[in-house]
């Protein structure tokens, strides 16, 4: 515990950072004069004053989304996928002449227990601390031009551990030779570093290509972590390898096109998963594919559609293709200064290509945040066949098994230093096992954690602009 500690000290220390918050509206007063133009006032919306030289500074200094300098820096998902425009948004804010950079990410100090009551043989616990940093940078080329730079670290290697961390009815990628099962492999050290370059080529209109090594590809939703109602879960999703599960990859080009709220791009990367090496980088190959279809019919909606071509992504079961499906829908609500409402809906299923198995999954997960408390809760479906339960001698021919899980949580915010919350929390998960599997499992084992949980506090709306809180960095070199 010693180790966990220090590191929470030392994390509170390095994230006391001067933080200036962004707000919806876009950088460019071009973009500017064009939403002006198309603002009704008879829906609510009050006639925009003349805009003062402070105020075209203000736009310049506000960051905007990744991929678009005509939307809000809360559309940015994880890669090029897309949130809803009221997303919440936990970060730092340093503004520099030239380059605006967000920081955010978290740390969970925690025990977890799963089948606490040891109705079957399958549970385990221990303490850890899963935990993720992300920096984004970015800064206008021209009129029109956007460079981005992304960089993202993940300590599980050591504060996980490498073969990962238990969770029930968990399967995906393998250690020392065996399968991972019934626990949550660890993320890579290294988890993203991308480079991006968006264009606007008309009003609404952009063009963008990225690359990264690693990176994510167009494929699936935001990946867990970033999806807010997913976030004070400290467990990766049993869907996790169902629809998210390329976000870490060696070798990702992607191109997209955007028009108004709709967005069509498409990927080559290298399907198989990272390998057991976790501290390294795996050699980059461009054998997959993949294409995906966003829109944003509101503020508070963002759907997507895609299909992935992966080649031989299992090493654990190597020479066969999968073809991955995915469909989602991500909801958030503002409902006052510091409480939101958040939810997903997130369907993916892997075919594996030569053996006619579909496995099909569903996720539905929210997170209402009520000032200093949140409550979240999740439940999945997955298919999964005795092969990724390494059970194919006690089970010829390969059977599938509907797996369920329903999880509840909540935490409280303890204490908000320079912009940093400090949550403690609990949870519960119910595992629901069919008839096949209760010699192993149980009827319905239950998993426990407690945890301290440190994060960027939520940006909050000042005045229609995102308010600074902490010491002014705009003048920072970058």
């Amino acid at each position: 515990m010693k180790k966990y500690i220090t590191l929470i000290l030392l994390t509170l220390s390095v994230t006391a950072y001067a933080q200036h918050e962004h707000h919806h509206m876009p950088m460019d007063s071009a973009a500017n004069a064009q939403r002006r133009k198309d603002m009704n006032p008879k829906e609510g919306i009050r006639k925009l004053e003349p805009r003062t030289d402070k105020m075209q500074q203000a736009d310049t200094m506000m960051m905007s989304s990744q991929l678009s300098r005509d939307l809000p820096m809360s559309r940015n998902g994880s890669g090029s996928s897309w949130m809803p425009d009221e997303t919440p948004v936990y970060g730092y804010m340093i503004h520099g002449k030239k380059w605006m950079s967000m920081v955010h990410g978290n740390i969970t100090a925690r025990y977890t227990g799963q089948d606490i009551f040891k109705n079957g043989s399958r549970g385990g616990h221990e303490f850890d601390a899963p935990n993720w940093f992300m920096g984004m940078t970015q800064r206008k080329i021209g009129r029109n031009g956007l460079l981005g730079i992304n960089a993202m670290i993940s300590l599980d290697p050591l504060l996980v551990g490498l073969d990962g961390y238990p969770l029930l009815y968990q399967t995906g990628e393998s250690y020392k030779g065996r399968k991972l099962v019934d626990r949550q492999h660890p993320h890579d050290l290294f988890a993203e570093l991308n480079v991006s370059y968006a264009h606007r080529i008309a009003p609404n209109t952009d063009v963008y290509a990225s690359v990264g090594y690693p990176a994510e590809p167009a494929l699936g939703p935001p990946v867990f972590m970033h999806r807010t109602a997913a976030s004070n879960n400290p467990d990766a999703p049993l869907q996790h390898h169902y629809a998210d599960a390329t976000h870490i990859t060696f070798g990702v080009a992607t191109l997209g096109f955007r028009y108004k709220n709709v967005k069509i791009e498409g990927s080559t990367f290298k399907g198989r998963e990272p390998d057991e090496e976790r501290y390294g980088f795996d050699a980059p190959k461009f054998d997959s594919y993949s294409m995906r279809l966003s829109y944003n019919p509101s503020s508070n909606w963002a759907l997507q559609v895609s299909h992935g071509w992966l080649k031989d992504p299992e090493a654990m079961h190597a020479g066969h293709d999968v073809r991955l499906l995915t469909a989602s829908a991500l909801y958030a609500k503002k409902l006052n200064e510091d409480s939101h409402f958040t939810a997903s809906l997130v369907y993916g299923q892997n075919h594996v290509v030569g053996e006619g198995h579909t496995l099909p999954s569903a996720l539905l997960e929210s997170n209402l945040q009520l000032h200093r408390t949140a409550l979240y809760g999740t439940y999945t479906f997955v298919r999964k066949n005795a092969e990724e339960f390494d059970l194919e001698q006690q089970f010829p021919g390969n059977p599938t098994f509907n797996i369920n899980a329903a999880t509840f949580g909540a935490n409280y915010i303890l204490a908000q230093i320079k912009n940093t919350d400090l949550r403690l929390g609990a949870q519960a998960t119910l595992n629901f096992s069919p008839t096949a599997l209760r010699p192993l499992y149980g009827t319905t084992p239950v998993g426990l954690e407690v945890y301290l949980r440190i994060n960027p506090s939520l940006m909050k709306i000042m005045s229609g602009h995102r308010h600074q809180k902490g010491m002014d960095m705009s003048g920072m070199k970058m």
